[in-house]
């Protein structure tokens, strides 16, 4: 739980950056931007102190974990760096690719890098205890248990990917900068909270069968917003078709984005739950096997 506490708390603020509004240029920096690249920074410096005392004082951390975190920061470092980052403003398809890399790609790598444990021994001595306790309190615990019960999360995340999706709130929120932080923390946010519910859900990985599910109703869900872009002929945001040259094309190669790649790796991921599934069921049929012989 506190791994996951910690990375939603994290991710959170690191999200909370917006578009600057119609009128900015795309090449101008704002500072949404600027904290954005702070806070990722924080990050990896507090992960690389967590690694250095952990490794002075004979910790152990997984190669596939800490490899599977920095990947996820690099690729948070990615998306909100330019040119991807000053190329959203004008393109809906840019926009779409900088979305998918955020809640399909950095927040899963992230989250499965279990950073928090690694964060708290970044921290020195005087704070670390400070922070541990106040990850551990029971209200925090209860609360986001159930947050990352798997429904619950699923659900979340769903209704989030839809609703900003309708036309009247995607261009408030691309046109008005507080209503797109609230955007983007509502993405990673719920991002964070799917993917830890489902890879460290209360049942482990005798859970990764139900996981399987709600994975690839995700990957049917998303993959028909995705469709309903690619194959419509008529701009669903007016603002975009202002800003793109072809609107449509650009519309139809940001449905293609959420419709293919994006359904690809939430079907690599619900493949991989999948195997972890039937390896956990056939360890529990060995033990089993194993416990009744032994009587």
């Amino acid at each position: 739980m506190r791994i996951g506490l910690g990375l939603f708390l994290c991710a959170l603020p690191v999200a909370l950056r917006a578009h600057d509004g119609m009128h900015q240029e795309a090449s101008t920096t704002s500072a949404w931007d600027v904290l954005a690249v702070i806070l990722l920074v924080v990050a990896g410096s507090l992960y690389a102190a967590g690694q250095h005392r952990l490794a002075r004082r004979g910790g152990r951390q997984r190669r596939l974990e800490i490899a599977a975190f920095w990947s996820g920061l690099a690729v948070m470092f990615a998306a909100v760096l330019p040119p991807l980052d000053h190329l959203a403003v004008e393109r809906f398809s840019a926009h779409m690719l900088q979305h998918e890399l955020l809640m399909l790609v950095g927040a899963p790598l992230m989250v499965a890098g279990r950073p928090m444990s690694v964060w708290l021994w970044g921290f020195p001595d005087t704070i670390r205890f400070a922070v541990g306790h106040t990850l551990q309190d029971t209200r925090a615990a209860h609360v986001w248990t159930l947050l990352t019960a798997p429904v619950v999360a699923w659900a979340l995340h769903g209704g989030a990917v839809w609703i900003w999706h309708l036309p009247a709130l995607y261009e408030w929120a691309v046109e008005n900068e507080a209503v797109h932080a609230v955007q983007h923390a509502t993405f990673v946010g719920t991002s964070v909270l799917f993917w830890w519910g489902l890879v460290y859900g209360r049942y482990g990985r005798a859970g990764y069968g139900a996981s399987v599910f709600f994975v690839f109703t995700t990957a049917v869900h998303t993959g028909l917003l995705g469709a309903l872009f690619t194959l419509s002929t008529h701009p669903f945001y007016g603002i975009y078709a202002q800003r793109a040259p072809d609107p449509i094309a650009d519309q139809q190669l940001a449905g293609l984005v959420m419709w293919i790649p994006a359904g690809f790796v939430l079907t690599i991921a619900g493949i991989g739950l999948f195997a972890a599934w039937l390896g956990e069921s056939e360890r529990r049929l060995r033990q089993a096997a194993f416990l009744k012989d032994s009587r």
